[in-house]
């Protein structure tokens, strides 16, 4: 038995993480246990569909476990959301290795890249705040530093599923994690790429040919394809564009200390955060606040912590369990062998989960206001409380 961990987002599920699937199991994983965004994903955005039909979509496209992975880490930088993901699958206590996809496409690189860009960091920490100060993002002056002496090293930073590996990495030594690290070289279609080639094409080309209802039915399962048709049908699809008049709402009535507790709100953002409260649009919202050194996701990504309630506070801690939303015989053999090994418990009922400690009944709340805003993103809204009346998915087949 070799149990491989996966951290998604599925949004939507494609040929590309079918591809990654396949070649996890052709480096013997036997059982895939997967680390899934929710209702909000990493991007600053609401998922395509809800988390738990994703989850079951995930569970008959090759997974064999989905846990959830909370909120705060899917509303947060790349290093965060790693750090959460990762702890989940090592707490897990049955999982062997971690396997992800990059541009890269060779682990021991990618190990390298790290540890040049971690020396980096610190050894010219001055000449990087001062690229900063003239308006750029870190990575983009982490970048410029590094390619001085290892262009290799500045290379392999510059591609997005790169970095995310390296984060992977990072969060794998930190933690002390046993598990081992395993990656899929990413085939045809770029990170946000607009074009599609050989049945392959990003996630975003994808989300915007369902908002264009166009047929999807070449880059994905007919799985996927029937359940996201059916979806939009319902009106079962999330836009953040629905969110529109209560993010304004929340922003014309919160001050500028109450924004500045927001998790990634730093030197001053809160100000400029502030000021925008004039906007009359989501859009204007974000122009307003968008500058070099503060991208577009990282601003939605706020916006959406602030309407949650995200705070500083509420980064300052692991995980304190671990939320199944399905599995499969495979999962359950999965759950077996972490019977005795687990670090956190992990279960299905988040109203059982939110009585473990104080800390848990705080993700627990966090969890169920994000699903109940995601249920007005919805093109048909929802009723509140939806997670305490989930179903998770058991598939027996």
């Amino acid at each position: 038995m070799k149990v491989s961990g996966i951290i998604c987002e599925y949004n939507p599920f494609h040929n590309g993480h079918l591809y990654h699937i396949r070649k996890t199991r052709e480096n013997g994983a036997t059982h895939i246990a997967a680390v899934m965004s929710g209702n909000f994903v990493q991007r600053g955005d609401t998922a395509v569909m809800d988390k738990l039909e994703r989850a079951r979509l995930a569970v008959r496209s090759g997974a064999d476990l989905v846990i959830e992975l909370p909120v705060q880490y899917c509303l947060s930088s790349a290093e965060n959301f790693a750090a959460g993901a990762v702890y989940l699958l090592d707490a897990l206590g049955a999982v062997d290795e971690i396997s992800f996809g990059s541009e890269c496409g060779d682990a021991e690189k990618l190990l390298k890249a790290m540890e040049t860009v971690d020396l980096a960091a610190v050894t010219h920490a001055d000449e990087i705040k001062s690229i900063m100060e003239k308006g750029y993002t870190y990575p983009r002056a982490l970048n410029s530093v590094v390619n001085g002496f290892d262009p290799e090293a500045a290379s392999i930073i510059s591609e997005p599923n790169n970095l995310l590996a390296i984060e992977y990495l990072r969060a794998l030594k930190k933690s002390g994690s046993a598990m081992n690290a395993f990656t899929v070289k990413r085939k045809n279609a770029a990170h946000d790429g607009k074009e599609s080639s050989d049945g392959f094409a990003s996630a975003s080309l994808i989300r915007e040919m369902i908002d264009n209802k166009s047929d999807i039915g070449e880059f994905t399962t007919p799985q996927w394809a029937d359940a996201i048709a059916d979806a939009a049908e319902k009106g079962e699809t999330a836009s953040i564009s629905r969110l529109e008049r209560v993010m304004l709402y929340k922003l014309r009535t919160s001050s500028a200390e109450e924004i500045s507790r927001i998790y990634d709100v730093g030197q001053g953002l809160e100000h400029r955060i502030y000021g925008a409260r004039m906007a009359g649009s989501l859009d204007e919202l974000l122009f307003t606040v968008k500058t070099k050194r503060y991208t577009m996701a990282r601003i939605r990504r706020i916006m959406l912590s602030l309407l949650i309630g995200i705070t500083k506070e509420d980064m300052k801690q692991l995980p304190p369990y671990g939320r199944i939303l399905a599995f499969n015989e495979r999962g359950r053999e999965i759950l077996a062998r972490a019977k005795e090994s687990a670090k956190i418990p992990f279960a299905s009922s988040i109203a059982k989960l939110s009585q473990l400690s104080d800390t848990a009944e705080r993700f627990a709340e966090l969890e169920i206001r994000a699903s109940d805003i995601y249920g007005l993103a919805l093109d048909t809204v929802t009723s509140a409380q939806k997670d305490y009346r989930a179903k998770i998915m058991i598939d027996m087949e």
